[in-house]
């Protein structure tokens, strides 16, 4: 059984007090498995994947890493602790170089600088070809990965991507995505955001749909490949028990 990298149980969270978005959602993230998240528009995903980085308020509930509690703690701590964050939007410095967007990602790095930074441009070769290029020059697919590599360049133990293939071509998302797949590949937790659901779910382990701030299902991504449950979902049609989606 795939060792338990990060849970989340019970989460209440929100932008604005007492009025929460997500109500009660749980989830397990393990170490070299895609975890899923999908679910309609306005289904509290990103509010989810924001909350566990550390960048919305939990009213209740409990985040553990490794058994650890992290819940509430500020996102630098949470970096520091083994966790990356890659935001669907705002997620490089445009104005700044390639090599200048990894420099300070890699700044806490200390003596491992240089060859984490080697490892960086030997895994992403076409970030390695236009290092001097400001980053605002690259193409979307380029740009997103530009965001993973800055995100790698902590060494973290869970990598969280919010939407990472929005506004890419099919075949920028799908390059994307299959990036994702490698990284848990490699034994990393990937906690996944995302709306290419029938792509995302061939590649993930396990998915969680959430509709309306809960849990609804839960279950291995292949097995709602061809779910019709899922659809209805999706499309407003049909709404699970609070309880029978929790992990």
């Amino acid at each position: 059984m795939a060792e338990t990298v990060l849970e989340a149980r019970g989460i209440t969270a929100g932008y604005v007090p007492d009025l929460p978005i997500l109500r009660s959602v749980s989830l397990k993230v393990a170490a070299g498995q895609v975890t899923l998240i999908v679910g309609p528009n306005g289904a509290g995903k990103s509010t989810l994947i924001k909350a566990i980085a550390g960048l919305l308020p939990v009213s209740e509930g409990r985040i553990t890493l490794d058994s650890r509690e992290i819940t509430g703690i500020r996102p630098d701590q949470l970096t520091a602790r083994g966790i990356a964050y890659v935001p669907q939007t705002d997620n490089i410095f445009r104005g700044l170089t390639i090599r200048q967007n990894l420099d300070l990602a890699l700044r806490g790095a200390g003596a491992e600088g240089t060859s984490r930074l080697e490892a960086l441009l030997a895994q992403f070769p076409a970030l390695a070809e236009k290092q001097r290029d400001r980053a605002g020059t690259l193409s979307g697919g380029q740009r997103q990965f530009l965001a993973v590599a800055m995100a790698l360049a902590t060494a973290p133990r869970l990598i969280m991507m919010d939407e990472p293939s929005a506004g890419l071509s099919p075949k920028a998302a799908e390059e994307v995505l299959i990036h994702a797949r490698g990284l848990a590949d490699e034994g990393r937790a990937v906690l996944l955001v995302e709306q290419n659901v029938k792509q995302a779910l061939r590649l993930a382990d396990h998915c969680y749909v959430l509709a309306e701030g809960r849990n609804q299902l839960d279950a291995p991504a292949r097995d709602l490949l061809g779910d019709t449950v899922l659809g209805e979902i999706y499309l407003g049609k049909r709404r699970l028990a609070p309880e029978s989606g929790a992990a």
